[in-house]
């Protein structure tokens, strides 16, 4: 039996205020699987951020934090938002004043906290849609993307999982240069519709990444929702039983959402935790 050569301790941020999902499973099996394959003991917390207002400290190795329900504007100034805001400083903080590199902590924001980030550092306009976006869909890269460790062995376009009612357009650049961090990706083309595609993926600064899709998706979880009466209804309803069944068809192919599941939140771990 191997030796454990190591331990981390990695704090997944709850955003998803009580509502059943799948995103929970699949970022704990995640970070589980990853400390199987690199030997690490991991110790895994779970913070209820918006039901129980529960943050964490900064005894953790790293941080991951879920998409979520609803509007990522309207909780602005609500008691868990301010706290939320008040932890992402504090880690902010913590990496500015920590001179010894492998210290610095890292945190993923995806979806719902990306929108948060991004509503909190003015790197984009925070609003809602037209309409819902919701399905497998291909990511596209920009030069920074290419660049980018957490991107590492992806496809250009890669494919993931969007859901989401919400979005980020007009990325300001001189804000972006200003925090030291960059754009990496943005939404497919869509020349039939007069709307500027969303961002998809920023990396806010050295530590901080967020993505507006859902790498954590994984395709049994997105089978099971798909298949649930009210999903699959919402589907048709909005686009028809050809989206639908194309979507399920999708799931299937090693390709697309699991090839992305397979690869950024396992290359964030590796790039937090600083084992190659």
């Amino acid at each position: 039996m191997n030796e454990v050569l190591d331990e981390k301790r990695i704090a997944i941020l709850d955003l998803y205020n009580g509502e059943p999902n799948e995103g929970m499973r699949c970022i704990k099996d995640l970070v589980a699987a990853w400390g199987i394959k690199h030997n690490t003991k991991i110790h895994m917390q779970v913070f209820n951020v918006r039901q129980n207002n529960a943050i964490p400290n900064l005894n953790f190795d790293a941080y991951i934090s879920s998409g979520g329900p609803g509007s990522p504007l309207e909780s602005e100034g609500s008691d868990w938002d301010n706290s939320y805001i008040h932890w992402l400083r504090s880690v902010e903080q913590f990496n500015n004043h920590t001179q010894e590199s492998n210290k610095k902590k890292h945190i993923l924001f995806i979806c719902h906290s990306f929108q948060i980030a991004c509503r909190h550092y003015g790197v984009g306009t925070v609003c809602e849609r037209k309409s819902t976006s919701f399905g497998v869909f291909p990511v596209h890269m920009l030069p920074e993307g290419k660049q980018e460790p957490i991107f590492k062995g992806l496809h250009d376009p890669f494919y993931a999982v969007d859901s989401r009612d919400y979005q980020v357009i007009q990325p300001n650049h001189e804000q972006i240069k200003k925090i030291g961090g960059a754009f990496l990706a943005i939404e497919k083309e869509r020349p039939h519709v007069p709307y500027e595609r969303a961002l998809m993926a920023i990396r806010f600064n050295d530590y901080f990444i967020g993505t507006q899709f859902h790498p954590e998706a994984d395709a049994v979880g997105m089978q099971m929702y798909l298949q649930r009466a009210d999903k699959k209804k919402a589907v048709i309803d909005e686009h028809g039983e050809a989206k639908w069944e194309s979507m399920v068809a999708q799931l299937q192919d090693p390709d697309k959402i699991m090839y992305t599941y397979n690869h950024i939140i396992p290359n964030f771990l590796s790039f937090a935790l600083k084992s190659h």
